[in-house]
């Protein structure tokens, strides 16, 4: 059994199945073919200019996820494709991809971004700004973006405590999110947590996405 198949398996058993996107940033376009050929097709690039050349190398049917930081003004390049947007970490940016997506006549599915982590250099919004910023815009406006859930990465460090309490803080808010914005509408379901070193921290926490790169591909 490949990796692949052993993670596949692995999140598939789980109830509900977990859903698995492949980090495939840096890979070459052969590399991800051949992980295309074996039956996956959901991939996650951190580059625009990346994700915009392999989007038209590769076959159309595969769902493109963009994981890193985005900004405003390179949203126009995604937005004709992108399925969905992990890191959205300001309501200008929501603004401006529903925008993008309105010319393009294609909705595109988000997470918010939250900042759970101790590290600074990681974006996203803390609690409260999200909470203030959703009561302060109006979402029904916004017909191209659909906010389908949270996104949030740990701290990278060996304390498995912390990264259990900062993946539980993102549930959490997922779940305020939910009774106080989201109430009733079945596509806010999302948690994106979890990547190749902390997966398994993040599906015990209730993640519904995990990023995963290195431990399909290898090294980079």
């Amino acid at each position: 059994m490949t990796k692949l198949q052993e993670i596949k398996t692995q999140l598939n058993n789980h109830n509900p199945p977990i859903t698995l996107v492949a980090v495939s940033k840096t890979q070459p376009i052969e590399v991800i073919r051949q992980m295309y050929d074996a039956g996956h097709k959901i991939f996650g690039e951190n580059r625009v200019q990346e994700l915009e050349e392999k989007y038209h190398k590769m076959p159309k049917d595969i769902e493109w996820h963009f994981i890193g930081h985005l900004q405003t003004n390179k949203v126009k390049y995604i937005a004709p494709f992108v399925h969905l947007i992990h890191g959205v970490d300001s309501f200008k940016l929501l603004k401006e991809i529903n925008k993008q997506a309105a010319k393009n006549d294609h909705t595109i599915d988000c997470l918010l971004q939250m900042h759970i982590a101790e590290e600074s250099s990681k974006f996203g919004f803390d609690e409260s700004e999200v909470f203030e910023g959703l009561q302060n815009v109006d979402l029904e406006a916004l017909k191209y973006v659909r906010i389908v859930g949270v996104m949030g990465m740990a701290t990278y460090t060996d304390d498995i405590s912390q990264i259990k309490r900062e993946f539980g803080q993102l549930r959490a808010t997922f779940e305020a999110l939910k009774s106080g914005f989201f109430e009733g509408k079945d596509s806010f379901k999302e948690i994106s947590m979890g990547m190749s070193g902390d997966y398994e921290l993040a599906i015990e926490a209730g993640s519904t996405m995990v990023r995963i790169g290195s431990l399909l591909f290898g090294k980079r």
